[in-house]
């Protein structure tokens, strides 16, 4: 990435205030294997939102479930490393762990090919997860996870049942969804975060500009807050009748593998602390940023990130 434009970005966001007093952030749903040609990396989207969040030193917590079998039990020995394994992590003796080829275009895009069935299609209602959305100020959840019956009735029952802010990760798989069910998710959300290519679909193939999809979404489906991410072209939010756009950052030397979940952690984890919406959309684009500049979905944080989030990073 070219480090002085970051630089900018990041000088532009400004630095955000210190953390606010919030219960756990709970993200619900997939956690695997993205096996890259050159080895592989624990992730899924809601763990590598949680991941961040830690990063963030927020309270957060990860409900899924890996198999009964090598690869999970390396998955639980990578989330207790990352303070993220707890009872909300379940084992399946019959399913596999979640183990997702990754393919990278010239452009450093990804594809995904899931398996199917494997271990988090089965997450199962119990209650360590009702104790636990009890005690969330907010419950992140995404599409994919729901593509089986069992998985998707455990959300949407422990939905029904929270008062917590949710947060709906659109982040449509093809074929990997059915759209009644993506049309029930965006429903019962609280804000709705999806790219530009998700936006057209949820609004049936809207050839208007970007707001004006954005207002004809709301008037749909009444989400509190939209935010339409644009690659290293920025993201434009609304939130309390506004629009609030950002221009971003361009990337170069890593992958996209990621970058959106760092956004939405830092959106979400700014959104929970009240922060101005304007600072809150500049420094979420700018931790995409850093992530789309790297391999993979959770690299360290740097100390010029560490600084932007209002993190400890001077190291004495």
């Amino acid at each position: 990435m070219n480090k002085k434009l970051l630089a900018l970005c990041l000088s532009a966001a400004g630095r955000l205030y210190p953390s606010a007093t919030m219960k756990t952030i709970l993200s619900f749903g997939e956690v695997l294997w993205d096996t890259f040609p050159d080895g592989k990396k624990a992730g899924g989207a809601p763990m590598n939102v949680a991941l961040h969040l830690v990063q963030q030193n927020v309270k957060s917590s990860l409900a899924s479930r890996v198999g009964e079998d090598p690869s999970g039990d390396e998955l639980v020995e990578f989330l207790k490393r990352s303070d993220l394994f707890s009872e909300l992590i379940q084992r399946d003796e019959l399913l596999p762990t979640c183990e997702v080829t990754i393919a990278l275009d010239e452009n450093q895009q990804a594809t995904y090919t899931f398996p199917e069935p494997v271990s988090w299609d089965n997450i199962q209602p119990d209650s360590s997860l009702t104790n636990a959305i009890v005690d969330a100020s907010a419950v992140i959840f995404g599409s994919l996870a729901c593509r089986e019956e069992t998985t998707r009735h455990t959300l949407l029952n422990l939905l029904h049942e929270t008062k917590a802010l949710k947060i709906f990760d659109v982040n449509l798989r093809p074929p990997h969804y059915m759209l009644s069910t993506v049309e029930t998710l965006t429903a019962m959300a609280d804000v709705v975060k999806m790219n530009e290519e998700e936006a057209k679909l949820l609004i049936g193939g809207s050839n208007r500009n970007l707001k004006e999809q954005i207002n004809e979404f709301r008037s749909k489906y009444h989400s509190k807050t939209i935010c339409v991410t644009r690659g290293e072209n920025g993201a434009i939010v609304w939130h309390d009748h506004e629009f609030y756009e950002s221009p971003g950052c361009p990337a170069h030397g890593g992958d996209s593998v990621g970058a959106g979940d760092a956004f939405l952690a830092t959106f979400v984890a700014g959104l929970l602390k009240d922060e101005p919406m304007q600072q809150l959309v500049d420094n979420a684009c700018a931790v995409g940023a850093f992530v789309a500049s790297k391999r993979g979905a959770n690299p360290p944080y740097d100390d010029r990130i560490k600084q932007l989030l209002g993190l400890p990073w001077l190291i004495l």
